[in-house]
């Protein structure tokens, strides 16, 4: 799956689950800071992912995550891995 797509997906799920504006949504759009979003609404949004791409993204993986990109790189990682 290319980058874009997962990307776009991380869009959607925040959009469905923060109420996010998707118009204003990019790779650098912070959980915290742009989103309002704590540790469990990142969980929520990457459980929809792994719905979405069948995965499993363990907890310590998101340790780092900040920005929507960041979450999206996770989501790719993990998809090459299971290929």
């Amino acid at each position: 799956m290319d980058r874009p797509s997962i990307l776009d997906s991380v869009y959607d799920a925040c959009t469905e689950l923060l109420s996010a504006d998707r118009s204003t949504l990019t790779e650098n759009t912070t959980f915290g800071e742009d989103l309002d979003a704590d540790s469990l609404d990142l969980v929520e949004v990457v459980m929809t992912l792994e719905d979405r791409w069948n995965l499993s993204i363990p907890e310590e993986d998101l340790n780092d995550v900040k920005t929507l990109g960041q979450a999206a790189d996770v989501v790719a990682r993990h998809l090459e891995a299971a290929a």
